[in-house]
């Protein structure tokens, strides 16, 4: 009886418009290879001692000897609870493409062809702080007075650059990102702590923090905001690709897959979220993969092959169990945004024409 009035107290504290509206939590890898995610850890890169440190104990840890093995080993949660509950896109070896429509193959570039549906290959042509001058997805959320996700939309990005891809003074969005403290008015003690840690805590990257810091704001978000829509960039993958670190870049995705697992496990012990919500997780690019030519693997962009590359997994609410097993085998980034809309009811079209909704994977 207890537990019931609870309930009954929670959500009378949530506008009735926001009570029955579809949640998404919308999560980035920033360049996570598909060849990792599907098959595991690159046996090109995991046995040379010029991208590992602890060979023996990395060996352990994610070597099998079957591509399957190997990708459990890495993603857990992802391929023996996530792949049970949506659909996963992007694997190659099964003749199954997912690619970028941008031809800059850079971060910047990615994120907005992610989160706005089109590529600008004429204004977004590098990784500058500029602010973006395309609207994203998210922005026409937030500003539109009619619709439930407004002012109920939550940001946060391991890369300092966040808040200028999402323009965030023309798109009043609140973007935690790179070094900044809690943006709540009033933080809860986990995010006065998480502020502490974080300002004397050593800095890898300049521009980069490390994940833990991006999740754990982001899940404090959820647990009292309670936002519609959760966007949640992480980023040390690709700073450590770039670094050479094939090591620490296993060990990085690992703990992704935790992180993920987290989200989900509070999403199913919470009545706002609870089995209203759906998880896209995706990337803003891929990488080389070859140790020659220059480390390829460790780079991306116009003149890397391959690094146009990408993947899609979407799993929860009004998804369908598809697991790997899709007749359409050649999807698009692109198709993100409006696949998105889609999902919420909305009607989103931007300036330029975005990529069509991955409609076959959605189950209303």
């Amino acid at each position: 009886m207890k537990w019931f009035i609870l309930i009954i107290v929670l959500f009378s504290s949530i506008p009735l418009s926001a009570q029955n509206e579809p949640r998404i939590i919308w999560i980035t890898i920033d360049g996570l290879r598909w060849q990792e995610l599907y098959t595991g850890a690159d046996s090109l890169f995991i046995r040379n001692p010029q991208f590992t440190g602890n060979q023996d104990e990395l060996l352990q840890k994610f070597w099998k000897s079957e591509a399957e093995s190997r990708r459990k080993a890495l993603f857990p949660f992802l391929w023996e609870k996530a792949l049970k509950k949506g659909v996963f896109l992007g694997n190659r070896n099964e003749g199954n493409n997912f690619s970028l429509t941008n031809k800059v193959i850079l971060s910047y570039p990615g994120y907005n062809e992610i989160l706005t549906g089109f590529a600008d290959d004429e204004n977004i042509i590098n990784n500058d702080k500029s602010n973006n001058p395309n609207r994203t997805i998210l922005e026409a959320l937030n500003e539109n007075e009619n619709f439930a996700y407004k002012d109920k939309i939550a940001v946060f990005g391991s890369w300092d650059v966040f808040p200028y891809i999402f323009n965030e003074d023309r798109s009043r969005l609140k973007v935690n990102a790179g070094y900044r403290s809690s943006l709540r008015e009033e933080p809860s003690e986990a995010e006065l702590l998480l502020d502490k840690i974080q300002n004397e805590f050593p800095r890898r990257w300049s521009t980069v923090r490390f994940d833990t810091f991006t999740h754990n704001y982001a899940l404090e978000s959820l647990k009292n905001d309670k936002p519609l829509v959760t966007f949640i960039a992480y980023g040390e993958t690709d700073d450590f690709a770039h670094e050479g670190r094939y090591d620490k870049y296993l060990e990085s995705a690992h703990r992704t897959d935790k992180m993920i697992e987290e989200l989900w496990a509070f999403v199913q012990s919470d009545p706002f979220y609870k089995d209203n919500t759906t998880f896209i997780i995706t990337t803003d690019h891929g990488r080389g993969e070859k140790e020659t030519e220059s480390d390829t693997w460790k780079h991306h962009g116009k003149t890397i092959a391959n690094s146009d590359q990408t993947w899609f997994i979407a799993f929860g609410r009004g998804i369908k169990i598809l697991g790997e097993d899709v007749s359409q085998k050649n999807n698009y980034t692109n198709q993100i945004a409006k696949t998105i809309a889609s999902l919420l009811g909305f009607e989103y079209e931007p300036k330029s024409e975005a990529g069509a909704p991955l409609l076959y994977i959605l189950a209303n």
